[in-house]
C-alpha cells in the first residue's frame, strides 16, 4: 500500500541524517508530494484562504477506506492559491476547501492545513528548506534545476 504524505513526512522527521531524509524524499517523490511541500516553503506560492486553523471536522475513518486522497487531490490545490482560479468566489473557495479537508484522512488534513500556514517544517522536524531543495533538485526559486529537455522546432510534430 502507498504511503500517505502524512506518513512519508512523519517518517522524514524521524530519519536522522540529511543525507537520509534526501534519499527517502526522493525514494517517495511525486508531483502530489513536491506540490504540498513546495506550496509550504515557496515565498511565491500565496495560499488563497484565510491564516491560521480552519473548521472542519475531522475524518476518522480507517486509513485506506477515507474517500479521498491526498496524492490524487493535489492536483486540484490550484483552486485554493492566489491566481489559481479567478472564477471561484472567496466563500465557494473556503467551502471546497473545508470539504477537501473533511474527506481526507486526518492525518492528511494536518497535513494540508500546515502546508497552507507555510508551516510543515515546524510540524515536521528536520524538513528544512535544505533538504527539500536536494531532495527534489530545486533552485533558490524553487523550479527544478536541470529543467525539461527541450527541442527546437515547432510544439507539434
Amino acid at each position: 500500500m502507498d504511503l500517505l504524505i502524512s506518513e512519508i513526512l512523519e517518517k522524514v522527521s524521524k530519519i536522522k541524517t540529511k543525507k537520509e531524509k534526501v534519499s527517502f524524499l526522493k525514494h517517495y517523490d511525486s508531483d502530489a508530494l513536491r506540490m504540498v511541500i513546495k506550496s509550504s516553503f515557496d515565498p511565491e506560492i500565496k495560499w488563497a484562504l484565510p491564516d491560521g486553523e480552519v473548521p472542519y471536522e475531522k475524518n476518522e475513518a480507517p486509513e485506506g477506506t477515507e474517500h479521498t486522497n491526498l496524492h490524487a487531490e493535489a492536483r486540484k490545490l490550484f483552486h485554493y492559491l492566489e491566481g489559481g482560479n479567478a472564477d471561484l468566489t472567496q466563500n465557494k473557495r473556503e467551502s471546497m476547501f473545508v470539504q477537501l479537508l473533511e474527506g481526507l484522512h486526518e492525518s492528511d488534513a494536518e497535513v494540508l492545513v500546515a502546508a497552507k500556514n507555510k508551516e510543515l517544517h515546524r510540524k515536521f522536524k528536520g524538513l528544512s528548506d535544505n533538504v527539500v531543495k536536494e531532495a527534489f533538485d530545486w533552485d533558490e526559486k524553487y523550479m527544478k534545476v536541470d529543467g525539461y529537455p527541450q527541442r527546437s522546432g515547432p510544439a507539434s510534430g
